[in-house]
């Protein structure tokens, strides 16, 4: 279970499998393995921190795009350019399509290269925010669930 949950959040930052699933689906089996109240309590407790911390992940990073006026459909176009060049160039393709088409959809809609940079830039801060996060919560769960080994 633990090298479930290491590559769970190595894949967290280095994204090409769903690293917080691997981490809740690797403690979940676990708790279903081990069929003793502290395995339910501990899966319990993860579930609410996986909970939370995927509820701020999704909107801390909106808030403060929206404060810097960076447009959802500019977001949007970089996750879509990101997919692409996901497929195109492995793993760091997903970060440079990213870049790329939030810059691109803020350079058409601005036509103002200084103002799409900017804009650019925080996009990028809000992924790094978002992932920041959701790393945090996969060390927290897999933290709860080491505790839970060690005193079990």
């Amino acid at each position: 279970m633990g090298l479930v949950i290491a590559i769970g959040l190595i894949a967290i930052v280095v994204p090409v499998l769903p690293g917080v699933l691997l981490v809740y689906t690797a403690i979940l089996v676990w708790a279903v393995i081990e069929h003793t109240v502290a395995g339910w309590v501990t899966l319990a407790v993860v579930t609410a921190a996986l909970g939370a911390t995927t509820a701020v992940k999704y909107v801390w990073p909106v808030r403060r795009l929206r404060r810097a006026e960076v447009p959802s459909r500019s977001v949007i176009a970089g996750a879509a350019l990101g997919i692409v060049g996901f497929f195109v160039v492995p793993v760091l393709g997903l970060v440079l399509g990213f870049v790329l088409g939030v810059y691109l959809a803020e350079l058409l809609r601005c036509r103002d290269q200084r103002r799409a940079f900017g804009s650019t830039l925080h996009a990028v801060k809000g992924a790094a925010l978002s992932m920041g996060v959701e790393l945090a919560g996969g060390l927290g769960a897999a933290a709860i669930w080491l505790g839970a080994v060690v005193l079990t």
